[in-house]
């Protein structure tokens, strides 16, 4: 196979942009129902759960100290300027399938199909190592109202006498049947458990007011400077993540070049706000090597409750750390299922997984599939083998977001943007680039699990995704412009002609007038 033909393969193919929306009223097309304040509500609740209710005792306790507050504010900088091209692309091509279907129309559909089975694996694996750390708050709130559930009912094989995880499984399949109902409906209830968490970390927040010591921030950097702070950034970058669930939903907002930046953005800066104001409080209340303690740092607001003289309120605050969590998992799961419908509708997945109910306009298919995998992962393995990978993908994702921003600047400065990050190229660069340096601190095992699972991935492609191009190409299901489809800034031409490969339809490939 010579060079040319080679780049002409199918899987180096791009989606055409102003070809990309599906017919409105087609079987395979999503109902818009969503607001912009579901979408802020929607990205809250993936961000706020474990990460403000673990991380910050082990960041204050390990690594930032008394500066805390500004490992928060590096780690939620460094999200910002991912958000930020999420919002570009989100505005502009408002499909469902988040950095797989903006990868697909930048790069190609390899590099799509990669990261798009990266994304089954971050939102997936989190899903699962949320649902493990949710039956643990729940079976120690069951504890503190005098009800035991027996060890076998509790723990995966192999621990602790354990036979499988029943609550993590029983929280995973009842979520999976609220998203069946609709995403409206499942964006209801999700606002209602975001009122409910943000309560209890007002809550902490107006307790601890009346208990501050002043003496407990001196001295305000840790002994390891500002190497702490930005050990401390790292790990609580990932307390953040969650807010890109809220471009899988775009397919389904009523006005997704308003309502998708807005949701991004609205949502990631309230909860730096609210994680800030924490920060501050928990080390005025608690000396920060106190949180190091093995009483603390699991469950730091509680500690700090209990020191002050509040025990009670650590009852009050496990009914909010499973609430943040219960939002995290119905988000993780939303966003999981619009992947797989979106690679399904582009045929690189069985025609199954696609499916919408025609009256509840959802992809009850896939949301089946992929919550009874799930929760068979909670139910039957331990956190720590879980929760390995979840990092990788979403870093990837990250990076993968802003080279498609840069490409697509250089490639097609006629597109109409409704929303255009700015700084470019720096603020894309440096999410790169901060991308980059923490896939390269993660562990060996981590880089190697993620081969692994690559492989796997790669295989079900050349032996299933490429077979069906030809099928795809005689009927292209996405080429039928429809509401929220990009208008064409010039004269009619098929995606590969500006995205530098003649991959377009036939019927497509028109001269303009």
């Amino acid at each position: 196979m010579n060079k040319t033909s080679f780049l002409n393969h199918s899987m180096f193919k791009k989606k055409p942009i102003e070809q990309s929306a599906p017919d409105p009223k087609g079987s395979r097309s999503l109902s818009r129902t969503l607001s912009t304040f579901d979408l802020v509500m929607l990205g809250i609740g993936g961000i706020i759960g474990m990460g403000i209710f673990v991380l910050s005792g082990l960041v204050a306790g390990l690594h930032a100290g008394n500066a805390l507050p500004l490992s928060l504010v590096i780690a939620g900088i460094s999200c910002l300027f991912a958000a930020l091209c999420y919002a570009e692309f989100s505005a502009m091509i408002p499909l469902a399938g988040s950095a797989y279907t903006y990868c697909y129309m930048t790069l190609g559909e390899i590099w799509a199909w990669i990261i798009g089975w990266d994304l089954i694996l971050e939102y997936g694996l989190a899903v699962s190592a949320v649902a493990i750390g949710w039956s643990g708050y729940f079976n120690a709130l069951l504890r503190s109202v005098g009800v035991t559930l027996p060890p076998a009912l509790t723990s995966p094989p192999g621990m602790e006498g354990g036979m499988v995880n029943l609550p993590a499984i029983a929280i995973v399949l009842c979520l999976s049947l609220l998203l069946i109902r609709g995403a409206k409906k499942s964006a209801r209830t999700n606002a209602i458990i975001v009122a409910i968490k943000i309560a209890v970390i007002v809550f902490f927040i107006v307790l601890g007011l009346f208990s501050l010591n002043p003496a407990n921030w001196t001295p305000f950097m840790p002994p390891k400077g500002w190497l702490g702070v930005f050990s401390g950034a790292a790990i609580f970058f990932f307390a953040f993540i969650g807010f890109d669930a809220v471009v899988t939903a775009a397919e389904e907002t009523k006005n997704p070049q308003k309502s998708l930046p807005l949701g991004l953005i609205g949502s990631l800066v309230i909860c730096l706000v609210i994680y800030i104001i924490l920060g501050v409080i928990l080390t005025g209340i608690v000396p920060f090597a106190e949180l190091a303690g093995p009483d603390a740092i699991n469950a730091p607001i509680a500690y700090a409750l209990g020191r002050i003289g509040f025990s009670w309120g650590a009852f009050i605050v496990s009914i909010g750390a499973l609430c943040g969590m219960t939002s995290v998992i119905l988000v993780m799961l939303f966003g999981q299922s619009r992947i797989f419908f979106a690679m399904s509708r582009d045929g690189l997945l069985p025609a199954f997984f696609s499916d919408v109910h025609e009256k509840t306009r959802t992809p009850v298919k896939v949301i089946l599939v992929t919550g009874v995998l799930t929760a068979c992962v909670a139910g039957f393995f331990p956190i720590e083998i879980v929760a390995e990978l979840v990092n990788m993908g979403t870093l990837m994702a990250f990076a993968i977001v802003a080279i498609g921003i840069l490409l697509l600047r250089v490639q097609r400065p006629d597109l109409t943007r409704p929303f255009r990050c700015p700084g470019v190229p720096l603020i894309p660069l440096f999410c790169v680039g901060t991308c980059a340096f923490l896939i390269f601190n993660l562990s060996s095992h981590a880089h190697l699990m993620f081969v692994i699972w690559l492989a796997l991935g790669l295989a079900i492609y050349f032996l299933y995704g490429v077979r069906k191009e030809t099928a795809r190409q005689k009927g292209d299901p996405l080429t039928v412009p429809g509401p929220g489809c990009i208008p064409c800034p010039g004269p009619a031409l098929g995606g590969a002609e500006f995205l530098g490969a003649d991959t377009a339809p036939a019927h497509s490939r028109q001269q303009g007038p």
